[in-house]
C-alpha cells in the first residue's frame, strides 16, 4: 500500500448530532426543537407538513405497519416519486427497527422482483401508478403479503390509510423506537448494476450518523436551511442530502416529483444548500449559453463577455487563496451586481451558501463557468458503500480537477495499483445476503476497495482517474481513462449531451456522440430547421462539421494517444434506467457497445 491520507477528527461540540445513536434519536429531537417549521412540501405548496405533523404521521404509519406484522429486522419496500409521503413511510419503518428501501421508478417487474427476493420484504408501499408493476413483481416468487398505496387502492392493493387505522394491539411507539440501536440496518441501497445484478448495500444507523458528522464539519447546516429533493429516492445522494440531513436542524425540503419542474422548484424554494449531478449543471449552462447567444444587442453581449472574463479571473484567484488586486475586486463587484447576479437569480440559486456536484465526473470547464458567475460548485466523491460522501472540496478551498479531501473520521489510501481504499465508520455493514461479494470488496485488514483508480496530493486532495474496470488499454498497451476523454468531449459543445469513448484493444480511440435533446430545439431554430427532431439534426452536414471542430477542441486537451480519431453522431436519446444509462446516469458501456456494434465497427473500417 502507498500514499495513505488521514482526515482530521470530527468536532461535535454544540452539534445536534452529539449524543444521537440512531436516526430515531435525531428525528425526535428535531421535532421537539422546531415543531412548527415546515419539514416537507411540494412545489406550489399544495402539500406542507410541519415537523410536528411529520412526527404524528410517522407514529400513525408505524402503528399501521406494526399491525401488518412489520417488526425490527424486517424490510419494507417503497416505490414513489419524490413526494413528502416517502419520508413519512420511510421514517415510520426505521422507527420500528425495520429496514426501508426504495425502488427505482423505471425498473421493470422482473428486476423489481429480484430486489424483493433479495430483501425478503413482505410489505410494499407505493403510488397507484406503480401498483401494476409491483403486483407483477410480487407474483414472481417473492414473499410479498401486502401492497399498500398512498393515493388510492387499485385491485390487489390496500390504502395506506386503512393500515394506519388498524395499528397493532398495544403498540408502544416510544418503547419501539427507543429499542432501535446504531447497529440496526437503516436502509438498503441497491447498486446500479453496471457490471451485473444489483447488490443491496446495508447501511446502519451508525453508518449514516458517521456520514452526517463527517460531512457536517465540511458543509455546515443551519436552522432554517432549505433544499430540494429531485434525485431518485433510491439514490444514496438523495437520502443523505435531502432527507437524513434535514433531520439535523429541521430544514425544509421541497419535493419535485416531475423533473421538468426542477427550475420552477428552485425559483420557488430558493435553496440555501443544494447539490446535483453533472448532467443538471450541463443543462443549466446550456440554457444560460442559449440566452447569451440569443442576445441581439452587441453592447449587452460584450458586457456579458466582460463580466464572465472578470468573474473567471476573480474566482480563480479566490479559490487559489491568492491576493486579489483592488482594481479586479472593484470591477468584479460592479459587474457581479449588474450581470453575474442575474445568472444566479435565473437559476433560483441566489441564496445558496454551498452547492455540491457528484455521482459522475464533472468537466473542469463546467465548474469554472459556475465559479465565474458566483456559484462555486464543490465536487465530491463517494459511493453507496460509503453512505454517500467520502471526500469533498472544502468551502474556500475548492480545487477544480479533484474531488476534495477526506471528511472527518475517514482514512483513504492507495493500493499498489492505484485503487482508492477507504476505512471509517461510514463504510457499509456489507451486501445483503452476499457474504462472498462483501468479502471480495474488503481488504484483509478491513479497508473497502472502491474500484476507482485515484491519485492523492501531498496536501490530501483526491483525484479520481477512472473506474478500475473501465480503463482503456489500447492495442499498444497504453492505459487511458475514458471518463476523462468523455468529459472533455461533453465540454467542447453544448449540443453534445452524452459521449462514449471506445478504444479498448483497438489501434485508436473513437467516440459516439449523443445530441442533447434540450439543446436541439434552440440549435434547430438558429439554422432554420425549427421543429426538427434530434435524429434529423444528427444527419445534417453542418452539425457533423460543427461537432468535428468540437472534437478537435477536446483533442487539444488530450495526449496524442488519447485523442478521438473518428466519431459518430447519434440522434437517439439516452435515458436514465434505459439501455444506455443506469438510473444514476452512469454509462452502461457493455450494453452500449453491443447496441451500437455496427456503428462502432464502421468507425474502425478502412
Amino acid at each position: 500500500m502507498s500514499l495513505s491520507q488521514d482526515a482530521p477528527a470530527v468536532t461535535s461540540e454544540g452539534d445536534p448530532l452529539t449524543g444521537a445513536t440512531t436516526l430515531c434519536d435525531l428525528f425526535q429531537a428535531t421535532i421537539a426543537r422546531v415543531p412548527d417549521t415546515v419539514a416537507a412540501r411540494t412545489v406550489g405548496g399544495g402539500t406542507e407538513i410541519t415537523w410536528r405533523e411529520y412526527g404524528e404521521r410517522v407514529e400513525s404509519i408505524a402503528g399501521g405497519l406494526a399491525g401488518l406484522g412489520v417488526a425490527r429486522g424486517d424490510t419494507v419496500a417503497l416505490m414513489m416519486t419524490n413526494r413528502p409521503e416517502f419520508a413519512l413511510v420511510d421514517t415510520a419503518a426505521f422507527h420500528l427497527g425495520a429496514t426501508p428501501f426504495s425502488v427505482y421508478n423505471t425498473l421493470p417487474a422482473d428486476e423489481i422482483a429480484f430486489l424483493f427476493r433479495n430483501a425478503g420484504n413482505k410489505v410494499v408501499v407505493c403510488e397507484a401508478q406503480f401498483a401494476e408493476r409491483v403486483l407483477a413483481a410480487a407474483a414472481n416468487d417473492t414473499a410479498i403479503e401486502h401492497v399498500l398505496c398512498i393515493d388510492g387502492a387499485p385491485d390487489g392493493t390496500r390504502a395506506l390509510a386503512d393500515a394506519e387505522a388498524a395499528p397493532a394491539d398495544g403498540f408502544d411507539f416510544a418503547a419501539t423506537w427507543g429499542a432501535v440501536t446504531g447497529e440496526d440496518v437503516l436502509t438498503l441501497i441497491y447498486t446500479s448494476g453496471t457490471t451485473g445484478p444489483p447488490k443491496g448495500v446495508e447501511l446502519t444507523h451508525s453508518n449514516l450518523l458517521a456520514e452526517l458528522r463527517g460531512t457536517g464539519a465540511v458543509l455546515p447546516l443551519e436552522p432554517g436551511d432549505r433544499t430540494l429533493s429531485f434525485l431518485p429516492h433510491a439514490h444514496i445522494a438523495d437520502r443523505w442530502a435531502t432527507y437524513y440531513q434535514a433531520m439535523v436542524y429541521g430544514m425544509t425540503v421541497t419535493s419535485v416529483a416531475d423533473p421538468t419542474q426542477l427550475l420552477a422548484g428552485l425559483h420557488e424554494a430558493r435553496p440555501t444548500v443544494w447539490g446535483a449531478v453533472p448532467r443538471i449543471w450541463e443543462k443549466f449552462k446550456a440554457a444560460l449559453d442559449a440566452g447569451i447567444a440569443a442576445e441581439t444587442d452587441d453592447a449587452k453581449r460584450a458586457g456579458i463577455a466582460k463580466a464572465l472574463e472578470v468573474g473567471h479571473a476573480y474566482s480563480a484567484l479566490k479559490e487559489a487563496g491568492e491576493p486579489i488586486p483592488d482594481d479586479l475586486t472593484a470591477a468584479h463587484a460592479q459587474l457581479d451586481a449588474a450581470v453575474l447576479s442575474k445568472f444566479r437569480e435565473k437559476l433560483g440559486l441566489d441564496q445558496t451558501r454551498w452547492i455540491v456536484v457528484g455521482a459522475a465526473p464533472s468537466p473542469p470547464g463546467l465548474l469554472e463557468f459556475f465559479g465565474a458567475i458566483g456559484l462555486p460548485v464543490l465536487e465530491l466523491w463517494g459511493m453507496s458503500e460509503t453512505s454517500c460522501c467520502v471526500v469533498i472540496n472544502p468551502i474556500g478551498g475548492n480545487r477544480i480537477g479533484t474531488v476534495g479531501k477526506p471528511v472527518g473520521g475517514v482514512q483513504v489510501r492507495l493500493a499498489e495499483d492505484g485503487e482508492l481504499e477507504v476505512h471509517g465508520d461510514l463504510v457499509m455493514r456489507g451486501y445483503r445476503g452476499q457474504p462472498e461479494k462483501t468479502a471480495e470488496t474488503m481488504t484483509d485488514d478491513g479497508w473497502l476497495k472502491t474500484g476507482d483508480i485515484a491519485e492523492i496530493s501531498d496536501d490530501g486532495y483526491v483525484k479520481i482517474v477512472d473506474r478500475k474496470k473501465e480503463l482503456i488499454i489500447n492495442a499498444a498497451g497504453k492505459n487511458m481513462s475514458p471518463a476523462n476523454i468523455e468529459s472533455h468531449l461533453k465540454s467542447s459543445h453544448a449540443l453534445i449531451g452524452q459521449a462514449l469513448c471506445v478504444g479498448d484493444g483497438r489501434p485508436y480511440n473513437v467516440a459516439l456522440l449523443v445530441l442533447d435533446p434540450d439543446a436541439v430545439p434552440g440549435f434547430a431554430k438558429s439554422v432554420g430547421a425549427e421543429g426538427a427532431s434530434p435524429a434529423e439534426i444528427a444527419e445534417r452536414d453542418d452539425v457533423r462539421e460543427l461537432l468535428g471542430a468540437a472534437v478537435e477542441e477536446a483533442n487539444g486537451h488530450l495526449s496524442r494517444v488519447e485523442q478521438i480519431k473518428k466519431f459518430a453522431v447519434l440522434g437517439d436519446e439516452w435515458l436514465p434506467g434505459g439501455t444506455e444509462l443506469t438510473p444514476t446516469m452512469k454509462l452502461k458501456r457493455k450494453p452500449i457497445a453491443a447496441k451500437y456494434a455496427e456503428v462502432i465497427e464502421g468507425l474502425y473500417a478502412k
